[in-house]
């Protein structure tokens, strides 16, 4: 891991995810503020099934502030809970 790369990251939690939304989904519905580095919505791993969260990453922070700053997402009928992330490191 470089240290350089990683000072800044503009990571946002994303909760009450729909159970049908997949990590190529909340890709898309968040590209619209901007360039999505990383999308992943978080899965139980012995049932295969959404944990209703995810976390995606922006490149810029221009995408992220708008996202972040948004007052509702609205995504397959539910408002979801978008937070910044905090990133201690």
């Amino acid at each position: 891991m470089s240290g350089t790369a990683a000072r800044s990251t503009y990571k946002l939690f994303v909760g009450n995810l729909p159970w049908t939304i997949s990590s190529k989904e909340l890709r898309s519905y968040f590209s619209r503020f901007g360039h999505v580095a990383n999308a992943e919505v978080v899965f139980d791993k012995q049932l295969g099934l959404s944990k209703y969260y995810g976390f995606v990453i922006f490149s810029q922070r221009d995408a992220y502030n708008s996202a972040s700053n948004q007052n509702t997402h609205l995504l397959d009928g539910r408002v979801l809970n978008v937070q910044r992330a905090n990133e201690n490191a």
